[in-house]
């Protein structure tokens, strides 16, 4: 089964939260992968492995709960630039989920086979990525230059929610 890949770092907790509930749900390997370790994806792990050991902790030894884990990971890397994005691209797999908002990341995924959804829910693949790191890489001439065009705006509900509806028709397709 295909696997999500997070990168972490800078993914907003609510968005976090989408993706380990999700994880947990439906029992999808899930990996973090940060500079630091993210204490709400370790509480996810801890509480996603409990739920799953409970209903045989009456009928199991401690050895064999012990084998029963959470398919969700955390991941730290060490600092430095680019360290988790190398680390995602390394280990991710093709017909797989990324999610991340670095968009030379997101192309060497899609070019991995993977499909991208960003933190404000737009999906990248093959077929779109060049376009879009197109566009990044010109606006960032155009901040070398001097000219400053407007910066990411702060995240609304409706991001969220449009990240949450991609997130869910990507794994709907997935599974």
């Amino acid at each position: 089964m295909a696997k999500i890949y997070v990168d972490s770092d800078s993914l907003p907790t609510r968005l976090r939260s989408i993706v380990l509930k999700r994880a947990a749900k439906d029992g999808i390997a899930a990996i973090f992968v940060a500079d630091r370790p993210l204490s709400d994806v370790k509480n996810a792990i801890k509480e996603d492995t409990s739920r799953l050991r409970d209903p045989y902790r009456e009928s199991m030894g401690k050895d064999e709960l012990r084998e029963i884990r959470s398919k969700i990971e955390m991941v730290v890397v060490p600092t430095g630039t680019n360290s988790a994005d190398d680390y995602i691209v390394q280990i991710s797999e093709s017909s797989s989920i990324a999610i991340t908002h670095d968009i030379p990341l997101a192309f060497r995924l899609c070019e991995k086979g993977l499909v991208v959804i960003d933190d404000r829910g737009n999906i990248y693949d093959s077929s779109n990525i060049r376009e879009r790191l197109s566009e990044r890489n010109m606006m960032e001439k155009f901040r070398e230059m001097g000219y400053s065009p407007e910066k990411s705006k702060p995240m609304k509900e409706a991001d969220i929610n449009r990240f949450a509806n991609s997130f869910d028709a990507i794994i709907a397709k997935m599974i």
